[in-house]
């Protein structure tokens, strides 16, 4: 079992509701635990193997600036699109809109960013990491909705740079 497969199943088992999983095959030994209030999921991996093989080891990234990139299709549809921005996100986690639920949006549709401008909140693992534009424009649409799971590259914002 390859280390994707294993962040796989750890994706999996965070989404199912499960409070806790266990796998075992020849030489590997698998436990995966979530605390279903919270929706951490922390795992244990033993894998039982000979002295000389060594395990490997997930790296997980601490905050990362976002990753902007042209949209560049070739379809009709997106030749519209074409001339915007798009600002994806740069981890797994959760995307929101607010600092916290009593304050007011980082940004709405029409208004106008400068780099550096904090545009949302991902919470991984319980951090809270903000998303600054790398940008000048003005945003267009959110593609996002407020406290909805995202993917590492998934498209948040699209900004017009004009």
């Amino acid at each position: 079992m390859d280390l994707k497969e294993i962040q796989n199943l750890i994706k999996f088992v965070a989404n199912s509701g499960v409070a806790e999983v266990k796998l075992e095959m020849d030489d590997v030994k698998i436990t995966i635990r979530t605390t279903l209030e919270t929706n951490v999921t922390e795992a244990t991996y033993v894998q039982q193997l000979p002295a000389q093989t060594a395990l490997p080891q997930a790296v997980v990234p601490q905050q990362t600036a976002p990753v902007v990139v042209n949209v560049n299709t070739d379809t009709p549809a997106a030749t519209e699109d074409s001339k915007y921005i798009t600002i994806k996100s740069p981890i797994i986690g959760t995307f929101y809109r607010k600092p916290s639920p009593d304050k007011a949006v980082f940004t709405e549709v029409g208004s106008t960013i400068a780099k550096g401008d904090v545009l949302c909140v991902i919470e991984a693992m319980k951090l809270f990491n903000e998303i600054e534009s790398e940008v000048s424009g003005k945003i267009v649409k959110i593609l996002v909705d407020d406290m909805s799971p995202v993917e590492f590259d998934q498209p948040l914002f699209l900004v017009d740079p004009s």
